[in-house]
């Protein structure tokens, strides 16, 4: 059987590839597997809008409750508010049904431990090899041992608004801000967090109706909000994605400014507080060659990983670093929480607007976004590592490299789904960049299918 997990739990269309049966079988194999040993089991479940989420979280507390766990239930919440409140309450696990920014005919499940952070791979097989063993050996208790079910949304929204709102020292009056919720799980958290800290509040698609999540809005559609920001006067903006976990901003005047720019205005503004552990952040290799530059001016290092907002975290928990993310938006910062946190970036970026007294924009100015070019090469599977292993494709990026030498560079990425291989370029030149990623691609493709 294939590996049930993805880079982000398990995740598919709703009723057709994640189906009741699956969410009943991941609830009682992960409740068994997370809570070995906890003398009275609890798990936080949370989601978001979409219309899919009362199926599955009907059918995943079932299986919670099969193996005489309890439920803590709190309700439409974002994913990172889990990660805190997972640790807040004590609980063994908490679990997140959300698909994050995909449209609403997917949804996902996804495992937090005890101590907030998504789960290893060696407890996502555990999970998966309970599910295929067919729940041998794992327990189904009776009569007062099977586990209950408690609702605790209010509580549980209010605890998280707190904790977001602490991570800041400063209040936000007299900013004016707009906020796209993207019809998701941010639609209460953020509003209040906002309005309680005294900024004027604008806000775009907060009003979820199960099937409008991500549709056309938050992080993956930020055109309407740049214009709104525009049209409104507002200071700047802020877009979530559906579970809240990624947040772009857009300038005065209308500019997005995305994970790489976020990442490079917290990285200046923490270092010039003393506060930016060993002067480092860690970034994927799709991050814009302009953040190194921008970060390397201000003394600041980045560390490079993989794709993927989970391997950003495992550096960062490797080596102690306290700033991270991705340029979709997903900034984790561990001295607040242990996932990416869309609210708690949101905050960052007020604060930091509110503290220095300049526009978003004057912020951003500390790095130059270079053009980057990205083609798609239709390779067979077993042939993705043609560009590692011919030598006239290694040939031709050598020359490419050289051509680009300290203003852009090559980047080369299998991909983990489809028969594809990606030719990321990236430099000063977009028409130039254009003809090199075509020829590059053109001879991979060339290469792989002879």
């Amino acid at each position: 059987m294939h590996r049930m997990f993805g880079t982000d739990g398990v995740r598919g269309i709703a009723n057709k590839e994640l189906t009741s049966g699956l969410a009943y079988n991941l609830g009682r194999a992960g409740a068994y597997v997370l809570t070995e040993g906890a003398h009275k089991p609890k798990i936080l479940v949370g989601m978001d809008t979409r219309i899919s989420k009362d199926m599955l979280e009907s059918a995943l507390v079932s299986g919670i409750l099969s193996v005489g766990a309890q439920a803590l239930c709190v309700g439409i919440i974002p994913t990172p508010a889990i990660a805190y409140l997972t640790r807040k309450y004590g609980a063994d696990a908490g679990v997140v049904i959300s698909a994050s920014h995909n449209p609403v005919e997917y949804n996902g499940i996804k495992f937090f431990n005890s101590k907030g952070y998504k789960l290893s791979d060696e407890l996502e097989d555990r999970i998966q090899n309970v599910i295929e063993s067919d729940f041998e050996e794992v327990p189904l208790p009776t009569a007062c041992k099977i586990g209950r079910k408690i609702e605790e949304s209010c509580e549980a929204i209010r605890d998280y608004i707190d904790f977001a709102k602490s991570t800041i020292d400063v209040d936000l009056s007299g900013l004016k801000v707009a906020l796209d919720c993207a019809n998701g799980a941010s639609y209460i958290t953020s509003v209040r967090a906002f309005e309680e800290l005294g900024a004027e509040v604008s806000i775009i698609n907060a009003e979820p109706d199960g099937t409008n999540i991500n549709k056309n809005c938050g992080s993956t559609h930020p055109e309407g909000l740049m214009q709104y920001v525009v049209e409104n006067g507002c200071d700047f903006g802020l877009a979530f994605d559906g579970d809240a976990d990624r947040c772009l901003a857009v300038d005065e005047k209308g500019n997005l400014i995305n994970g790489d720019f976020i990442m490079g205005i917290i990285g200046k503004y923490l270092k010039d507080q003393g506060k930016l552990d060993r002067n480092v952040v860690v970034v994927t290799v799709m991050s814009n060659l302009g953040l190194d530059i921008g970060l390397k001016k201000e003394n600041i290092k980045t560390v490079k990983t993989k794709v993927g907002d989970r391997y950003v975290l495992e550096e960062m928990i490797k080596e102690g670093y306290k700033l991270g993310g991705e340029q979709s938006g997903h900034i984790i910062m561990l001295d607040h929480n242990t996932t990416g946190d869309g609210l708690i970036t949101a905050l960052q970026i007020s604060a930091i607007v509110k503290k220095s007294g300049k526009k978003l924009s004057s912020l951003a100015s500390m790095m130059k976004e270079f053009p980057q070019v990205l083609v798609n090469a239709k390779v067979p599977n077993d042939k993705k590592d043609i560009y590692l292993n011919d030598s006239e494709i290694a040939s031709e990026i050598k020359k490419l490299e050289k051509t680009l030498d300290g203003s852009g560079r090559v980047l080369i990425r299998p991909s983990g789904t489809e028969p594809l291989v990606r030719v990321m370029l990236e430099g000063e030149v977009q028409s130039e960049l254009n003809s090199m990623a075509q020829n590059l691609a053109g001879l991979i493709e060339k290469k792989a299918n002879l």
